[in-house]
């Protein structure tokens, strides 16, 4: 069964399998103590530090193991934040970062600190000269992820380093997903990342703390890695994480292996936008991971596709509302102004098989038609383009406004309103309600859609967008709210 979630938990690396095997026997002792067994296992755990440093590009002394990646970044940032009191209170962090980082700003401003949040563009990426107009003399410290968990996008991480740098600000890197394709460049302060990530075991995250940087550890604390992460180190599981990083950076089939699935990843996005109709592919086409593409469906249920692909026997995620713990949509999707409804995540572990990847692109048209007819989507809305199999412009052009082309009402012809009562629905239905609706009104008519469903905040708008209708805007409703559509075609 292909296994393509990677950016969740990449499979284990061989030689990650190999030294934990071979460290549970050797590594199980007490670091601390000064027995035969205890000083072979700080031989191993100085070993494993040793080789994790060289391949993140710091000191072994600024290197510390954590029980987690989110453990990394909650403890890097609280213990920056509090070592720079005097200096400021106020955090900057990108939209999109991983919601370790936002749990960590939430507990910050809880505390009486403040928080400002740098927007990105479309494709999710911030630009460095809005992290300079952002950057402040109270500004304490800096969050930037090196890319994007959900849609892949690489972050200007060199430039906003060195405009750290210059204002005496430390940054802190979220490099959980890059680090396994190679070391994060630039000048930061602090680092984190997650062995699973890579292929190493869960339950290990990385903490670096560059030497001159401030930091005070919060929390409890004891003697073990430098007061920054108490407890009794898993020694077979840090071994092995480290093992496998080192694996990755010491050949060349790391950057052959990134070249071959970037071509994988190039003809996913190439292909379902002309597979399927009525998709958008999401992340910068430039500046993104080289084994990950996010493409969300329009009049799809998230939850519904995931489920048929899996059924296929295709392991996909996603990170849209109906795959989460909440019914809110994606802060990732959100801030980047995108779709949210039947977002689907490709990212594949090395190895990959182009076959599997051909077979992926064969069965995933079938499966959104098919979850579309259950959803009652009307013909017209699923064979929209004649990209896809069958159709044709002819087929397009039967029904006014579906040939892209503006229809002009009659003169004597009044803007009509009408509004869809979609309370108590959850996204897509909203919107695909909208699309029956906005054909029964003439061009420059209205519909509102009253919905109480978060992620219509965002599709909405989305398919707007994507159908080149006129999104007015949104006022209170009794219930939920009124979204308000003027039809343009």
């Amino acid at each position: 069964m292909p296994y393509f979630d990677a950016a969740s938990a990449a499979p284990l690396h061989p030689v990650a399998r190999e030294a934990l095997l071979a460290s549970l026997d050797e590594g199980w002792a007490d670091p601390a103590r000064l027995y035969r067994e205890g000083r072979r296992a700080r031989l191993l755990l100085d070993a494993a530090r040793e080789a994790a440093a060289e391949a993140v590009g710091c000191r072994p002394d600024e290197m510390v193991f954590t029980p987690s990646g989110t453990q990394a970044v909650h403890s890097g940032v609280s213990g920056a934040l509090a070592a720079r009191r005097r200096a400021g209170r106020r955090l900057l962090h990108s939209a999109v970062e991983h919601s370790a980082v936002l749990h960590a700003a939430e507990v910050h401003a809880a505390a009486g600190g403040s928080c400002t949040e740098l927007a990105v563009d479309r494709g999710g990426r911030v630009a460095a000269e809005d992290v300079a107009a952002a950057l402040s003399p109270d500004t304490a410290l800096v969050c930037l992820q090196s890319a994007n968990h959900e849609v892949g996008t690489e972050q200007p991480v060199e430039e906003v380093a060195a405009l750290c740098q210059e204002a005496g600000v430390p940054l802190l890197v979220d490099a959980a997903q890059s680090l396994p394709w190679g070391p994060v460049p630039g000048g930061w302060s602090l680092l984190a990342a997650s062995a699973h990530k890579w292929g190493g075991p869960a339950g290990v995250g990385l903490l670096a703390v560059r030497k001159g940087t401030r930091f005070a550890p919060q929390g409890p604390r004891d003697e073990r890695e430098s007061g920054r992460s108490p407890g009794f180190e898993n020694i077979p599981a840090i071994v092995a994480a480290a093992a496998s990083l080192r694996a990755l950076r010491a050949g060349p089939e790391t950057a052959a292996e990134a070249a071959r699935l970037r071509k994988l990843v190039d003809r996913i996005r190439t292909r379902v936008p002309e597979l399927i109709p009525d998709v958008e592919v999401v992340g910068d086409p430039v500046h993104r991971l080289p084994h990950l593409v996010t493409f969300s469906c329009l009049y799809v249920d998230g939850e519904a596709l995931l489920h048929e692909l899996d059924r296929a026997g295709f392991s996909v995620s996603s990170g849209s509302s109906c795959t989460s713990s909440t019914l809110t949509p994606s802060h990732v999707l959100r801030a980047m102004g995108v779709l949210s409804e039947g977002n689907v995540r490709v990212s594949l572990p090395y190895g990959t098989d182009g076959a599997e990847v051909e077979r992926f692109l064969e069965v995933l048209p079938t499966v959104v038609r098919s979850v579309r007819e259950r959803l009652g989507v009307p013909a017209a809305e699923r064979e929209t383009v004649a990209a896809t199999a069958g159709g044709g412009p002819e087929a397009a052009a039967e029904e006014p406004g579906k040939s892209g082309e503006p229809v002009e009402p009659a003169a004597s012809a009044e803007p009509a309103g009408l509004v869809v009562d979609s309370l108590g629905k959850r996204c897509p239905l909203p919107v695909i309600e909208l699309a029956k609706a906005v054909l029964e009104v003439p061009v420059g008519g209205t519909v509102t859609v009253l919905a109480d469903d978060e992620a219509a905040r965002q599709d909405i708008p989305a398919w707007c967008a994507m159908r080149e209708q006129e999104y007015v805007g949104e006022r209170p409703a009794e219930r939920g709210a009124a979204y308000v559509v003027r039809r343009r075609a």
